[in-house]
């Protein structure tokens, strides 16, 4: 063993106590000190009998391991040695103090001075001598007590409190404030910090045992006593601190139980219990009183001033900031506790804020930056608790400064942007702030003011205003307040990706008391968390609604104040009407007496108004106030506190008089009558303008104010006392408003003070001078203080925490206008890079918050001002900082791509305009060059761009594109410089060459990047990508001097890229792309559509790579633009183009169509429309090699597209240009017929297994009736058919017969697959319309004077352009339809024959030949098999047509009446001239013979279709009697009847025939023949009832056709004889007899025939039927033998009836 360790014992303290003092008796003077010296040798002695006592290793002595007596004699010569004041002596004496300390040998101990425990007053002496150690002049000295106190505080086994902790504290500051080298001050210091550092980690986790941090001196010295640092003083401090806290605490071998360790932590004294100690522990435990106390003491040492006698002390403001700074270093350090324990926080409010307060008013550089350390610390970590309290300080050290924008402290306003800038990047404490102050309607606008003050910083003082600050301080400030906004901005986007990244991670719970610190997730990670956000505290988590509705009525609020400083009543209007106070005089009362920011002066003049309701709510608001018990001259002050009374004088009467009533009723006993308060209460008025107003030379003296005062009391006087103490008191203190501060402040600060009741607290700060004592204004401080308790102990102080992201929209809308226009005006007026760089970075972030939040005005106008701001539109401007404006867009559109939507516009266009100067830069040539409009300017052109120069190797090209550049022009414009006339200078040029070599830093990878890019964007950024794309690409192409391609190319590159994108999004971009590519397919600049319609042909042909799916609609949608533009084009060459692309995909992809093939027959049915004949035949060269070699494939997919391309055929089929290739259409037709009826279609199997099918709906031709068909597979027969059908009335005669057989024969050969009703259909809708037969028929017939039922293709009068062949092949091939089919289509007779009987009623001679033929036919191959119904219908259909003509027929001949026919036996002038009425003009008179020249052809029309119908029913009946029945006889009895009956009444009408007769000799025309008419009508009835009397003897009988067929015959013989003349005879006057004349003859010998007719039928008549009927013969037949005949017959068959029928009945 050596004999540093011999010394001292086996003792563990002897160990350190031996070698000490073995030192000090060595370095001692024996003489002066020889008391130590003995007492020194006997402990030394001592030591050696001493061992450690290993049975009570926790004992409480002092020392570790020996008893108390032994420690109390061992301490002892250290004490002695401390004492001695001896240099040489303190050095090993502090040496062995510190080391006791450090191992923790001194122990179990708590230390304090007023502690009678023995183990501690040894413990105490002996930290007291270190302490007066410190107050020698020794350097060396000085450390050592450092170092020893330090170890004191350090060691976990005594614990030094109460007062011994302060006399420590107390002696390192005097080591401080007096020491006289700077490296000892700047450790003094040091430890300082390290002890506050120490006791307070204690104080938070309640135990000796802590794990505290080491203090960085270099921090330390941030605000004060940099120039102490002697060389390496900072790394020395930091070493000599280190060393300390780094101290082992035990020597080798030497281990403490861990059970003292924390009985020396808790505090316990010897002795206590277990149960004492947790219940000590409860309340607040001595730690924590002591950590108490040594903070309220720290907070009072920072609140000394200097004295009036020494107003300069240096030690008090040395001392003052360093308490300050251990203050700071104390909040900087703080815990949970501060928030959670109600005393740490009532200390803050209670002492730290008033040390702030009153701290505020110095001057002192340090101060005010420590102050503004502090209230950081206090904001980042104490926010919730002390709510109130930052809502006074933020606008008083913060917000005062930074608005200060002409007359600032540099220093100063540079703290405070730094402390913002500390600020900002903590993004919970902005958004708290915000949340709890700009949306509390009782708080300070926080966030706004910050912004906007930053904002006023950042554009520097106003122009023409004087500053005080130098150009260089202006410029930093500039540039640090955008830093500031930078960060704010950034920290908000931080914010807002921390919350939805935690969103997604852990979807919202609900919050309640117990998990809601787990929940809080933003809290563990913000820079300083708020420990307050705790379950124990008064927070609340609000949601985005609430706030908002919070925010709205605050800003209503506040709209409506500021309403009222400028017009009171229009204020309170609008604060009544948006309900945000009540509308009774009591509310607006209460309203005017406790809201901020009203005008004082503005209160006063409302309260002065006459209005009926100013004057209620003025009685309101001084009814609210008691003055009960409350002097005159105090009850008046109280009174104007609030407002300022109005100037004139009347106004101030009505507020003076209702005061003086409320005081007199709050009082009754004060005065007489409310009279005296009114009179003294004007007179005080009056007192305080003349004493206070500096205008006023002579001052009322008080007797003249007793004077002026005498009788106001009901005549008499108040007491002399009385008004002088009134004097006295109104002229020592001024009456006026709580608000009223002789500092002036802005309109904002103004109210702002209001609101917190800053008014006299800032006039008592900023009026103060410097380090000048607050006594005088004690009263005020303490009543300042009461009122900050007041207010955090209010329970409607809630501190709100937000964790909704979409908080951000309400900030956003703050902000972003003063920070929008921070980036532009500094962007644009300052080339200094790093601030340039700063707004660039501002702007992405906006931008990034904005996208997000979904704000899209707001982003807009960021990424429109970084636009803006790459000069890309005036290149020759352009900087870097431009260039780094450039790719900021491009990093936007990179990072926030996803959230860009119509933003997306702006970056694309400036990508454009990069791509541009690009080229011109390289000398390409531009795309104007290739993309023009004559093909001599092709020529021209490429001439010129074969020698097209780099620009960057040439400065003086004058080339248009590179001058339109070079002019620039506006960001919005087209094309730069396009209406900008002139030339440029070499020298612009040559400035816009060197500008082009700043772009290189950007390369081609970083634009195709964007590009590139595109497939990671998502589902709805990629549509808005494509959208904004398509878009710039539609104003480069439609440029009218210089179009471009770049964005069109890049649009078939982004196309590409997504191709691989799901269906569902694919769609959606090609719906975009599809219009564009269609609008710009259509431009009139026929290059551009056809650049255009060549990048769709490489997208399509890119995609039709890709195999389609069945039931899938993609590659129809990809080939739809095709088809728009060919349908809308009028271009030649594009749909030239469009047929041969199409075709060159169709043959080059045709297993990959699929659904597309819609399209492509969409395409050749336009180019099948087209009238030019050279796109026809393209198309349909291609379209025959479909149908003949890919047919299969066209419905492989979707059936329907057999209806396409059978719509397409027919299209073709109409082509004028070719009849071929009409014809060969046709045939195509006939053949898709056949692979239908064979099965042909790929997917009609599927179709078959499928329940549910598709109606397909056709319009008819004619009334736009709908046919519909459900069947599948019928459905597909309707477009074939029904384009077959409407091609039969195509003009062209081979067209029209090919379509008619064409038509037929697919019936014909496939009809035997057609189902009952789809025949029905197929009549109904294709074939009926072929003839025009209307779906009712009954409508043919309605048109007044139409003759024919129908009015189809086949007629000639119905504007038919068939001919009489094209008739006969027509009604053929229905019959011969109808009868193979019969059986399936026996419904359809009735309009079958409607259609023959409408032939037969057609004017022209082929179609009626054809209609009989036809009729005829079908009832000779149907005769057995039609029915009696059948032949019904047949007969109807006949009689029908017979009699519908007959009323328009007779309402034509009614016309007659009115013609007046001129005698043509006058000469032509006579009759030209004069008529027996007047005068008959010429007009008139063609008029009349014109109409009546119409109705005579209408009359022989109409009389040959009448004898046409008699013709068909004789021959019907001749030919099938034997099938007809008794009904089916009838109504051929009544055709023959009423024909018959027409016929006789039109040959009655004699006026009639008169006119006809002169009509047709003045036109030379023949007469219409009527006679011949009425002699068939009655041949043909005459033979029909004969037959039928004698071929079917059972009918007469049930029809009575004897006596309807004598009373035909009477008819004819009367009609004969009154031809003859004898009808018109009487017998009594009968004596001779007149020839007739020659017109008489003629119409006897016509009748002739039928007389004969007569005869034989009446000769061939049974003699019992002729005898039944002889009496009404007789008489007619006598008559014939007397009148005159034309010819003999009849006389020869008269005797023959009278000798063969009426002689045998006479001879009877």
């Amino acid at each position: 063993m050596s004999a540093s360790q011999t010394l001292g014992g086996a003792s563990r303290c002897g160990w350190v106590l031996g070698p000490s003092l073995d030192k000090i008796i060595k370095n001692v003077a024996w003489r002066k000190h020889s008391q130590l010296v003995s007492t020194c040798k006997s402990v030394l002695d001592k030591l050696d009998s001493l061992a450690d006592d290993p049975s009570d290793p926790t004992s409480c002595s002092p020392l570790y391991g020996l008893s108390s007596s032994d420690a109390d004699f061992l301490l002892q010569p250290l004490i002695m040695a401390l004492d001695s004041g001896y240099p040489k002596v303190l050095e090993p004496a502090l040496d062995c103090a510190f080391r006791l300390f450090s191992f923790g040998l001194i122990r179990g101990c708590e230390i304090n001075d007023n502690n009678n425990n023995n183990n501690s007053s040894i413990i105490f002496r002996l930290i007291d001598s270190v302490c007066k150690c410190a107050s020698l002049d020794d350097e060396a000295i000085e450390l050592a007590v450092l170092k020893v106190l330090l170890s004191a505080v350090r060691s976990p086994c005594i614990y030094i409190r109460g007062d011994c902790l302060v006399y420590v504290v107390r002696s390192c500051y005097n080591v401080y404030l007096g020491g006289h080298s700077g490296t000892n001050q700047i450790c003094a210091k040091a430890v300082l910090a390290q002890m506050m550092i120490i006791v307070f980690t204690r104080v938070e986790q309640n135990s000796m045992l802590v794990d505290f941090k080491t203090v960085s001196v270099f921090e330390l010295l941030e605000f004060a006593d940099r120039n102490l640092n002697e060389g390496s003083s900072i790394q020395f401090a930091q070493n000599f601190i280190s060393e300390i806290v780094e101290a082992k605490d035990n020597p080798p071998n030497v281990k403490l139980s861990l059970d003292l360790q924390e009985k020396a932590g808790d505090g316990e004294e010897c002795g206590k219990s277990a149960e004492e100690a947790a219940a000590e522990l409860d309340g607040y435990s001595k730690i924590r009183e002591d950590g108490f106390m040594l903070y309220k003491n720290l907070c009072k040492l920072s609140m000394k001033f200097s004295s009036q006698e020494n107003p300069d002390d240096q030690i008090l403001l040395r001392g003052k900031i360093l308490s300050l700074e251990l203050l700071n270093v104390i909040t900087g350090n703080a815990g949970p506790i501060w928030c959670t324990n109600e005393r740490f926080l009532n200390a803050v409010k209670q002492y730290l804020c008033m040390s702030l307060l009153k701290n505020s008013a110095l001057s002192v550089m340090t101060v005010f930056q420590l102050l503004c350390s502090i209230f950081w610390n206090l904001l980042s970590k104490f926010r919730s608790g002390l709510k109130s309290e930052i809502g006074v300080f933020f606008p008083m050290l913060i917000l005062r400064v930074l608005e200060n924008v002409l007359q600032p402290s540099f220093l100063q306003k540079m703290t405070v942007l730094s402390l913002l800038d500390k600020i900002s990047q903590d993004s919970q404490v902005i958004v708290d702030a915000f949340v709890n102050y700009d949306c509390d309607v009782d708080a300070p606008n926080i966030f706004e003011r910050t912004v906007n003050g930053l904002l006023k910083t950042a554009l520097g003082p106003p122009p023409g205003s004087v500053t005080s600050l130098s150009p260089g301080q202006d410029m930093t400030f500039r540039h640090e307040s955008v830093k500031c906004l930078v960060r704010i901005i950034k920290s908000m986007g931080s914010w807002m990706d921390q919350q939805l990244k935690v969103g997604e991670l852990n979807p919202p719970k609900s919050f309640d008391s117990e998990n809601l610190t787990e929940n809080h997730t933003y809290l563990e990670d913000a820079n300083s968390a708020d420990y307050e956000l705790h379950p124990e505290a008064n927070s609340e988590f609000s949601n985005a609604a609430t706030l908002e509705q919070r925010r709205a009525y605050k800003i209503e609020i506040q709209k409506g104040v500021a309403l009222f400083n400028r017009k009171p009543s229009k204020g309170i209007e609008f604060l009544i009407s948006t309900k945000k106070i009540g509308s009774s005089p009591e509310e607006v009362a209460s309203f005017l007496k406790s809201a901020s920011g009203l005008n004082e002066s503005m209160i006063g003049d409302y309260f002065g108004e006459r209005e009926e309701f100013s004057i209620k709510v003025m009685h309101a608001y001084v009814d609210s106030f008691n003055f009960e018990n409350m002097g005159f001259g105090d009850a008046i002050r109280f009174f104007l506190r609030g407002f300022r009374l109005p100037g004139e004088a009347q106004k101030i009467d009505r507020i003076m008089e209702k005061f003086a009533e409320r005081y007199c009723k709050c009082n009754p006993n004060s005065f007489t009558s409310a009279d005296t308060a009114y009179v003294l209460a004007y007179s005080v008025i009056m007192l305080n303008t003349d004493a206070h107003n500096s205008m006023v030379k002579d001052k009322m003296t008080k007797a003249d104010f007793i004077r002026n005062n005498r009788g106001i009391d009901d005549g008499k006087d108040l007491p002399e006392d009385y008004l002088g103490a009134l004097y006295d008191q109104i002229v020592k203190n001024e009456i006026k408003m709580k608000a009223e501060s002789s500092v002036p402040q802005s309109k904002q600060g103004n109210s702002l003070n209001k609101l917190l009741g800053l008014d006299g607290i800032l006039n008592l700060v900023w009026k103060q001078t410097e380090e000048k004592p607050l006594s005088a204004n004690r009263n005020l401080l303490k009543h300042i203080q009461e009122q900050f308790k007041a207010k955090s102990s209010k329970s409607e102080i809630v501190y709100y925490a937000v964790l909704d992201p979409t908080i951000l929209r309400f900030m956003v809308e703050v902000c972003w206008g003063p920070m929008l226009a921070a980036f532009s005006v500094t962007l644009d007026q300052s080339d200094d890079k790093e601030a340039t760089s700063q707004c660039l970075q501002g702007i992405r972030h906006a931008v990034h918050v904005t996208s997000m939040m979904g704000m899209q005005t707001q982003r807009d106008a960021f990424v429109t001002t970084v636009a803006k701001f790459t000069y890309l539109h005036c290149a020759a401007d352009m900087k870097q900082k431009n260039v780094d404006a450039v790719k900021a867009i491009i990093s936007i559109a990179i990072e926030d791509g996803n959230n860009l939507q119509e933003a997306w516009e702006h970056i694309l266009t400036c990508l454009s305009r990069f791509e541009h100067l690009q080229l011109l830069g390289e000398g390409a040539p531009s795309d104007a060059s290739f993309l023009n409009t004559s093909n001599s300017e092709s020529e021209e052109r490429t001439k010129n761009n074969a020698n097209y120069p780099s620009l960057k190797k040439k400065g003086t090209l004058q080339n248009p594109a590179v001058m339109a550049v070079v002019r620039g022009g506006s960001y919005d414009s087209t094309s730069a410089g396009v209406k900008s006339p002139g030339l440029v200078s070499s020298e612009q040029i040559n400035n816009f060459i060197s500008n082009l070599y700043l772009l290189d830093q950007i390369g081609n990878f970083e634009l195709n990047h964007i590009f590139a890019h595109s497939q990671r964007l998502n589902s709805e950024a990629i549509v808005a990508f494509v959208k904004a794309l398509c878009k710039v690409s539609m104003s480069e192409l439609q440029s009218p001097t210089d179009p471009r391609v770049f964005s069109l190319t890049k649009i078939v590159e982004v196309a590409h890229y997504n191709m691989n994108r799901i269906r569902l999004v694919w769609s959606r971009i090609w719906s975009v792309l599809s219009d564009f590519f269609v609008a710009v397919g259509l431009s009139e600049n026929l290059s551009v559509a056809i650049f255009v319609m060549d990048s769709l042909r490489q997208l399509a042909s890119k995609f039709l790579e890709r195999e389609e799916l069945a039931n899938y609609n993609f590659q129809n949608e990809f080939l739809r633009p095709f088809a728009v533009v060919m349908q809308k084009s009028c271009s030649t060459e594009i749909k030239e183009l469009i047929v041969r692309c199409i075709s060159q995909m169709v043959l080059s992809r045709v297993n990959n169509i699929k659904s597309g093939w819609k399209s492509v027959f969409m395409v050749f049915t336009a180019a099948a429309a087209d009238e030019r004949k050279s796109i026809v035949l393209l198309a349909f060269e291609t379209m025959e090699k479909i149908v003949r070699e890919y047919f299969p494939y066209i419905t492989e997919t979707e059936a329907l597209t057999f209806t396409d391309c059978v719509k397409c055929l027919i299209t073709f089929t109409n082509s004028r240009f070719n009849s071929d290739v009409s014809l060969n259409a046709i045939a195509f037709l006939r053949f898709c017929a056949v692979k239908l009826a064979d099965g042909g279609l790929a997917s009609n199997d599927k179709s078959k297994g499928d329940d549910s099918c598709v109606p397909i709906v056709k319009d008819s031709a004619l009334d736009g009736e709908t046919c519909v068909e459900k069947d599948d597979n019928m459905s597909f027969w309707v477009p074939l058919l029904s384009g077959l059908s409407k091609l039969t009335s195509d003009p062209r005669a081979a067209i029209r017969k090919s379509a008619l057989e064409v038509l037929f024969n697919i019936l014909k050969d496939h009809g035997h697959l057609f189902t009952q009703s789809f025949w029905a259909n197929i009549f109904k809708c294709e074939i009926f319309p072929i003839f025009g037969f209307p779906l009712d028929s009954k409508e043919a017939y309605k048109e007044e004077g139409c003759f024919s039922p129908v009015s189809g293709p086949l007629h000639p009068d119905g504007g038919s352009i068939w001919d009489s062949e094209s008739s006969v092949v027509a009604a053929e091939c229905l019959i011969d339809l109808f009868v193979q089919f019969f059986d399936l289509v026996r419904a359809q007779l009735h309009q079958v024959v409607s259609i023959l009987v409408g032939f037969i009623r057609s004017q022209g001679q082929g179609p009626s030949s054809a209609g009989v033929a036809a009729l005829m036919r079908l009832a000779a191959d149907l005769r057995g098999k039609l029915s009696e119904d059948d032949w019904r219908d047949i007969f109807l259909c006949l009689r029908e047509a017979a009699g519908s003509s007959l009323p328009g027929f007779v309402k034509l001949l009614k016309t007659m009446d009115t013609i007046e026919i001129p005698d043509v036996t006058r000469p032509n002038d006579e009759i030209e001239s004069s008529s027996g009425r007047g005068v008959i003009k010429d007009g008139s008179e063609d008029d009349n013979l014109q109409t009546a020249a119409y109705i005579i052809s209408r009359m022989k029309v109409h009389i040959a279709l009448q004898l046409l119908i008699i013709q068909v029913v004789s021959d019907l009946y001749k030919m099938h009697w034997k099938f007809l029945s008794v009904n089916i006889v009838s109504i051929l009895v009544e055709i023959y009847s009423s024909i018959s009956s027409h016929s006789h009444e039109l040959n009655s009408q004699t006026t009639l025939l008169v006119k006809l007769d002169k009509i047709c000799t003045i036109l030379e025309i023949s007469d219409p023949p009527l006679v011949h008419f009425e002699n068939e009508a009655y041949n043909n009835y005459l033979n029909f009832l004969h037959d039928l009397l004698m071929n079917s003897p059972s009918l007469p009988e049930e029809k009575n056709v004897e006596a309807e067929l004598v009373s035909v015959c009477k008819i004819v013989l009367r009609r004969y004889l009154e031809c003859s003349g004898f009808g018109y005879i009487k017998k009594a006057e009968v004596h001779c007899f007149l020839p007739l004349g020659s017109a008489k003859k003629e119409e006897l010998a016509a009748r002739t025939p039928l007389v004969l007719t007569v005869m034989r039928i009446l000769a061939s008549l049974e003699t019992d039927c002729f005898t039944k009927y002889v009496s009404q013969l007789f008489p007619l037949l006598t008559d014939l033998v007397r009148s005159e005949h034309c010819s003999l017959e009849v006389q020869r068959l008269l005797s023959s009836v009278f000798r063969s029928c009426i002689g045998p009945i006479v001879m009877k």
